[in-house]
């Protein structure tokens, strides 16, 4: 029985005898050094992933994974409040959501929903609106986002011991009537110091359009144009927004009625006072009252 070609040894019968002096054994052929079968099963044949289909198939698959974690990051992750937007998130991103509350004329806590109804917002058992509400204000709060409107300041509503500026009522009345409890989308500009998100607000009309919501509020004279110097955000519509104010101004709508005669003949002031200048009366107010000699000092 021949020895198998790949066995590490093997015996070579030995020659038959033979009576001529000039036979030759004849040259045996070369040994090969064969490797056991464990070493040769345990061995990675490189072959197999360097064909044509493996390489194809590992390209889709990675390409396509990536595709699903840009659409779930940009479409399907919630920003739960403003701390969670990314730097290179502002000028760029916008969100879309429903209003929980308004605070203020130019203010409100914003509850994003991403994907809208097609990822069960507003109809899914524990994502629809009345579900979340539930969770009471607290809980609320600490899953939106604080929005101040970009570009607008609304008449102050009296806090911290000032005074009920004319017209923050019908503001504020008219932005709950406007968004409250409704879906709007929000493009964030920046992060102020309070840690609110300074943003562009946009609902929808008729469901056909979007709508400006500090543009209308200029319109209406239920809001000047920022006019801070430093830190002012506009998303390039400052020329849209003054343009509006100045309409506003020369029609008499809202806030700007008591500059008219109406304003004169019921013997109010004629010039309107800004929130801004509003703002700095009551600062340099409360610094000349701070600075001021107690009553025991005088005496």
């Amino acid at each position: 029985m021949p020895w198998p070609s790949w066995a590490f040894w093997r015996h070579d019968p030995p020659d038959p005898p033979s009576d001529d002096p000039k036979h030759e054994r004849p040259a045996a052929p070369p040994r090969t050094k064969s490797t056991s079968w464990d070493t040769t099963l345990n061995k990675t044949d490189w072959s197999h992933y360097t064909t044509f289909q493996t390489i194809a198939i590992s390209s889709v698959t990675t390409a396509t994974t990536f595709a699903l974690y840009l659409l779930y990051k940009k479409y399907v992750r919630r920003v739960p409040n403003a701390a969670s937007i990314k730097p290179d998130s502002f000028h760029k991103a916008s969100y879309y959501g429903f209003v929980t509350r308004v605070g203020d004329g130019d203010g409100f806590h914003f509850f994003h929903t991403p994907g809208g109804r097609l990822m069960g917002w507003g109809w899914a058992p524990g994502r629809r609106t009345a579900d979340i509400m539930k969770r009471g204000a607290k809980a609320t709060n600490k899953q939106t986002m604080s929005v101040r409107m970009a570009g607008i300041d609304a008449p102050e509503m009296a806090h911290f011991g000032r005074p009920e500026q004319p017209w923050a009522k019908e503001a504020l009345e008219w932005l709950k009537g406007s968004i409250g409890g409704r879906y709007v989308r929000v493009r964030p500009l920046k992060q102020d110091q309070y840690q609110r998100v300074v943003g562009l607000v946009e609902r929808w009309r008729w469901g056909v359009w979007r709508q400006d919501v500090g543009l209308v509020m200029l319109r209406r004279g239920l809001a000047t144009v920022y006019e801070a110097k430093i830190g002012s955000e506009f998303g390039g519509k400052e020329g849209v927004y003054r343009k509006a104010e100045e309409r506003a101004k020369r029609g008499r709508v809202g806030m700007w009625r008591d500059a008219g005669m109406v304003a004169w003949l019921l013997g109010r002031k004629g010039a309107v006072e800004t929130p801004r200048a509003y703002k700095t009366r009551m600062v340099e107010g409360e610094k000349v009252a701070k600075n001021a000699p107690s009553a025991d000092m005088a005496k």
